[in-house]
């Protein structure tokens, strides 16, 4: 297969909107009108709980991994680039997925995927400093921006400066601008923490929200 098809086949396999059929098929849901309307695990834990978005989450994960770790042994090239694009194809396709009028995600996940592939290191550092921040603070942008900020520093003092480094770099200001909206009411000090009420089922959080805002998207400050 040539990596031009491969390329695109890394966007469609990014693109597979994992939380919007957990949603659908599980639950009744369509997550694009409950909680902050994104299709990201966060979300999905807000308004559908935990044991929905973690395999969510992992599949966002596996999403961006794939293409980079197994499409190269397929494409025929020795060209170390087209990694890096199939890894940003799967990207842009959680982002903006054709399958669901490119709607999803912020790309967190996914671009994790995709890094655990090309610089684990990384990621793993990442993550750390993303858990330890979320469970400090209980706030999930707070800890997606710093993991976002992390990563291209790791790669560069383990890497150097290359290919690998400005796409995580790339990376890193995308997510930095997904967030503008959470930086500025970080700044303002009125950014909510990731809380989910205790006691109340999804179905009926849902029910509530689509009461008290005619079905429109709740937008809930830590994933719009």
């Amino acid at each position: 297969m040539t990596a031009p098809l491969l390329a695109v086949a890394a966007y469609l396999t990014g693109a597979f909107p994992t939380s919007f059929v957990v949603g659908r098929a599980f639950h009744g849901i369509d997550l694009r009108a409950h909680g902050s309307g994104n299709l990201g695990a966060t979300n999905a834990y807000r308004v559908l709980g935990w044991r929905a978005a973690v395999p969510i989450f992992l599949v966002d994960i596996f999403k961006g991994w794939l293409p980079v770790f197994w499409f190269p042994m397929l494409d025929g090239s020795p060209a170390p680039e087209w990694a890096l694009l199939y890894g940003t194809g799967a990207i842009v396709g959680h982002v903006y997925s054709a399958y669901v009028g490119f709607k999803g995600g912020k790309g967190v996940a996914t671009g994790a995927g995709v890094f655990l592939a090309l610089a684990p290191v990384a990621v793993l550092v990442g993550l750390a400093v993303w858990a330890g921040l979320v469970f400090t603070t209980r706030m999930v942008s707070l800890g997606s921006i710093a993991a976002a900020a992390t990563l291209p520093l790791v790669v560069f003092l383990t890497e150097g400066t290359g290919p690998v480094f400005y796409l995580a770099a790339a990376l890193a200001a995308f997510v930095i601008w997904a967030h503008r909206a959470n930086i500025r009411r970080l700044v303002r000090g009125d950014e909510l923490r990731f809380v989910r009420r205790v006691g109340t089922t999804a179905r009926a959080e849902n029910a509530e929200s689509a009461s008290s805002n005619d079905g429109a998207p709740v937008h809930t400050p830590e994933d719009r």
